[in-house]
């Protein structure tokens, strides 16, 4: 009996301990603190998702079993935090970042991603200038700005048969991105705003430059920015007595509008998303079910796209066996798949090959799509 015991100790130890998994950090970033951190932490969740998906079927990568792992960073849609929050990411050795939420954030943090080679993808930045800098580490899984504000533009005019149109943006980069195409698409078709105003994103006190505009007599007011602003905005228009179409971009097609805006909300609102309605979405339905039981909440944004931008770093990834960043950033042109949101595949400046928009309406206390 000792022989045998001694035999089996003996074999054990020339087999040396039990491979541990190599564990793959992936970083996210966005704002996880503040007015907007309901929109962060949904994108959080989605990439935690994917994630999840992954973990648990397994991955192997140049014959070692993979386990990934999500670095969740704050970078409170500031961009001065963005690029210490990307620092940080690239410092802590993640070979990859899903982020950053805002175009804002992105913009400064893409060029530390740059500098270190790790691939990243937002979810949500619609900025056209995120993927015009010539980056090749930078991607997107949605529609841009200029796509948005056509989508509008054409709404606004052809259906609502609206010609004067007055625009506030919160002078943030997503903002007045937004504004700036909403402009250029109305010039195209022969309309110039009657007003345009600024603010900014933590403002909560919008009765001087909506009494400027409502001089201007308006046939709808066009907000560029977030819920945050959106909802006591639209509140103070009807305090003023302006009683217009309020128009606006993805930052206020959102549930927590609805909760913020209450009663002030009507069927005179009206916004579009980057993307597709998650009802139109191919994976959508089983998406929102899963996200509910995982989460115990609601997807309130863009946490489709963010689930669909994890699993791109993970298929290129796949493409190349191998999670170093210098390894397969090159492959990331290659990626193509169906996501939960539909066809994910990239052009030659990192944008999706299939970005769509989607128009909403607000109708009985939740946002109905257009098309």
């Amino acid at each position: 009996m000792k022989r045998l015991l001694t035999c089996c100790v003996l074999a054990a130890a020339l087999a040396g301990p039990a491979r541990a998994d190599t564990v793959v950090k992936i970083g996210f970033a966005g704002p996880l603190t503040g007015p907007i951190a309901h929109v962060g932490k949904d994108e959080q969740f989605g990439a935690q998702l994917a994630l999840d998906d992954v973990n648990a079927k397994g991955l192997t990568l140049n014959g070692q079993k993979v386990k990934f792992e999500l670095v969740p960073e704050d970078d409170q849609a500031d961009p001065r935090v963005a690029t210490t929050v990307a620092q940080r990411l690239a410092d802590a050795g993640v070979k990859g970042v899903v982020g950053h939420v805002t175009s804002g954030a992105a913009i400064p943090a893409s060029r530390i991603y740059e500098q270190a080679g790790i691939p990243a993808i937002t979810p949500s930045s619609t900025t056209p200038k995120l993927t015009q800098q010539g980056f090749r580490s930078i991607y997107r899984v949605i529609a841009n700005d200029l796509q948005q504000g056509a989508a509008m533009a054409r709404f606004a005019t052809g259906v609502l048969k609206a010609q004067r149109i007055a625009i506030i943006d919160d002078r943030t980069a997503y903002g007045q991105g937004l504004a700036d195409a909403l402009v250029e698409s109305l010039k195209g078709l022969g309309v110039t705003p009657v007003g345009r105003e600024f603010t900014h994103d933590k403002a909560t006190d919008f009765t001087a430059i909506l009494t400027r505009l409502k001089a201007t007599r308006p046939d709808a007011v066009f907000y560029g920015g977030m819920d945050a602003q959106g909802a006591p905005l639209l509140k103070q228009m009807q305090q003023l007595g302006l009683k217009v179409r309020f128009l606006g971009g993805d930052g206020v097609c959102t549930a927590e509008m609805i909760r913020i805006a209450g009663p002030a909300l009507s069927g005179d609102v009206y916004c579009t998303q980057a993307g597709l309605a998650m009802d139109r979405m191919p994976g959508g339905k089983d998406f929102g079910a899963r996200f509910r039981k995982r989460f115990n909440a609601d997807v309130q944004l863009y946490a489709p796209y963010s689930y669909d931008a994890t699993m791109a770093l993970v298929e290129a990834m796949k493409l190349a066996n191998s999670a170093e960043p210098a390894k397969y950033l090159p492959l990331m042109q290659k990626v193509s798949f169906k996501g939960v949101t539909g066809p994910i595949a990239f052009d030659a400046r990192g944008d999706s090959r299939e970005g769509g928009v989607s128009l909403y309406q607000f109708n009985a206390g939740r946002w109905e799509s257009r098309n």
